[in-house]
């Protein structure tokens, strides 16, 4: 098992590098691992799906809405299923929730039965449109004047940091070199393979996957390509106490329009109620700031969806910036001449389709040339729990018998142990800060955010940090 964060880079020559270990790139990884290749995931930052992958919707979509015929509705349709088993096989937080479309006036009610004959030719036939009574009796605290839904029952709330942490373990268990803090830079491409500049050395590679979200772009014009521009979209949402759990039941999603799928309003799988996004193209590919204007503006939107959830404390905003391009579908493309392949305009449907992207796209890299040899089994990973749909190891009395750990509860607002943190810090795929270890275990994200855990969390963050650098200039 190979994880780097400093250092010089080795000098092997791999068979596939992949740049971005977001959620796609990740799940890239994972594929290419169930072949014996020589595989290297290269990322900027010091944590994987550091990125738009950590700050989405998070939503598994049935893909129900899809332009019918795209590579986006194949994938995503694929995708929900390939995710659905993937999570219940390795612990992935999910809740099939169901969704309804809500119209709220005549337009919108007139729009939802071609919105159910759309998600047929989608392949997703189990829509039904329920007029006003019962869309109250399913959301008895919605705002008035709801006139029906089309509900989706397929649709479903998930865990994105969990989904990419799983496939990264997964991945460099089975023999991926993972290479932190490694921004690509110049890439050079010769007669047998690339050479890719980084502050840490040059990464030679055979075969090369471009899966850098919102740099694929500027990744691909150092490959000779043009075919698309990201603007980035900024989406900013408000994540409301757990006490507002009980007004929603369902995710509550609008009619969509040109700039995606609206503001939404729905529970996480850590028992907040989420409100958002807003959809701002922007020129600044870092802008992940919240704004006053547009947080009046989502909660202005959610007044009007659910009153009451306006009464409720706010935990946490934040804002993720989605890889638009001036096209309407994914643009993943095959250079063979080059032995290239570019994932481009992955929008808030990449999460769903993640395993089916990485499937297309091993198929892609044979046609570059790749032979990937046999498939092989690997290892499966169990992940930790870190929904409320299972049990937590705070509420185990079996975990706490063989390990007092996870009695010791350390963030209170969210129920972290311990026991739990100190896991997450020795796992596979460590967490590169503090940010990182909230993503992997849920604390100082509560409602206090770690004004009373943050001593505490950080001194063990510090100390295994330090055993880390220990262990690593003995090497």
């Amino acid at each position: 098992m190979t994880v780097t964060t400093t250092g010089d880079l080795p000098g092997e020559v791999y068979d596939v590098a992949i740049i971005g270990a977001g959620v796609v790139g990740t799940a890239i990884a994972r594929e290419l691992a169930r072949h014996r290749l020589r595989t290297a995931l290269v990322e900027a930052s010091d944590d994987v799906g550091n990125g738009t992958s950590k700050a989405n919707t998070a939503i598994l979509h049935t893909g129900f809405d899809a332009t019918p015929g795209t590579l986006e509705a194949r994938l995503v349709r694929e995708g929900y299923q390939r995710l659905t088993a993937y999570a219940a096989e390795t612990g992935i937080p999910l809740e099939p929730l169901g969704a309804l479309l809500v119209a709220w006036d005549a337009e919108q009610l007139a729009a939802l039965p071609s919105l159910a004959e759309k998600a047929v030719r989608n392949g997703y036939d189990e829509t039904s449109i329920l007029d006003a009574d019962a869309v109250y009796a399913r959301e008895p605290h919605l705002g008035p004047g709801a006139l029906g839904a089309l509900e989706v029952p397929g649709e479903s709330i998930i865990c994105p940091w969990t989904t990419t942490l799983a496939y990264a373990t997964q991945a460099v268990r089975a023999g991926v070199a993972l290479h932190l803090n490694c921004p690509a830079g110049a890439i050079t491409t010769g007669e047998d393979h690339h050479e890719i500049a980084t502050p840490r050395g040059v990464l030679r590679t055979r075969h090369l996957v471009n899966a850098a979200g919102l740099y694929s772009d500027e990744i691909n014009r150092r490959l000779g390509h043009e075919e698309f521009t990201v603007t980035p979209r900024r989406g900013q949402l408000i994540v409301f106490d757990k006490f507002a759990r009980g007004l929603v039941d369902h995710i509550l999603l609008p009619v969509p329009t040109a700039l995606g799928k609206g503001v939404l309003v729905a529970p996480t799988v850590y028992g907040n109620v989420m409100l958002g996004p807003t959809a701002e193209d922007l020129g600044d590919k870092t802008a992940t700031g919240s704004s006053a204007d547009q947080l009046a503006s989502l909660r202005e939107k959610g007044a009007r969806i659910m009153p009451e959830l306006l009464d409720e404390e706010v935990t946490a905003v934040y804002a993720g910036l989605r890889a638009a391009t001036e096209h309407g579908d994914f643009q993943i493309r095959a250079d063979p001449g080059r032995r290239y392949v570019a994932v481009g305009g992955i929008r808030s449907t990449g999460l769903t389709a993640s395993m089916a992207i990485a499937a297309h796209v091993a198929e892609l890299l044979t046609e570059c040339g790749l032979d990937p040899g046999p498939q092989r089994e690997i290892e499966p990973v169990r992940m930790p729990t870190i929904g409320e749909a299972f049990p937590r190891p705070y509420q185990r009395a079996d975990l706490i018998a063989a390990d007092p750990a996870y009695g010791t509860v350390v963030c209170h607002c969210e129920r972290v142990t311990r026991g739990e943190i100190r896991d997450a810090l020795t796992a596979t795929v460590p967490p590169g800060s503090l940010d990182g270890l909230r993503r992997r275990t849920r604390a100082l994200g509560g409602r206090c955010q770690g004004f009373f855990c943050g001593a505490a969390v950080r001194a063990q963050f510090d100390a295994a940090t330090a055993a880390q650098d220990r262990t690593e200039a003995r090497r």
